[in-house]
């Protein structure tokens, strides 16, 4: 279950850094609430999944979820430009991710 648990709150983690981007400096209302809902639902996930994960898996898998989710998205929407080398090292950054699972205990 922690497992599921980080996995969500990773991806909490890219709807906040999201909405961060969106907000324009927290002027514009909406995108600052789903920041706020955001973060606290990506904390409180992390802090549920380190009661029975390890701090430092946990916090990278956390982190890891977040930059490429942030990541795709961007890519996604044209924010942000898409080539093979990102996605090749986005998919190596998940691949990394997987790998922690795999070998934790």
């Amino acid at each position: 279950m922690s497992w599921l648990v980080l996995v969500f709150s990773g991806l909490m983690e890219s709807v906040w850094a999201i909405a961060l981007g969106a907000s324009n400096g927290f002027t514009r209302i909406g995108p600052t609430i789903v920041f706020v809902l955001g973060l606290l639902a990506s904390m409180v996930g992390l802090g549920y999944a380190t009661k029975t994960l390890p701090i430092g898996t946990a916090y990278a898998v956390w982190v890891g979820i977040g930059a490429a989710g942030t990541v795709i998205y961007s890519m996604a929407t044209g924010a942000e430009s898409a080539s093979f080398a990102k996605i090749a090292l986005i998919a190596g950054l998940v691949g990394c991710v997987v790998g922690l699972k795999l070998v934790s205990e």
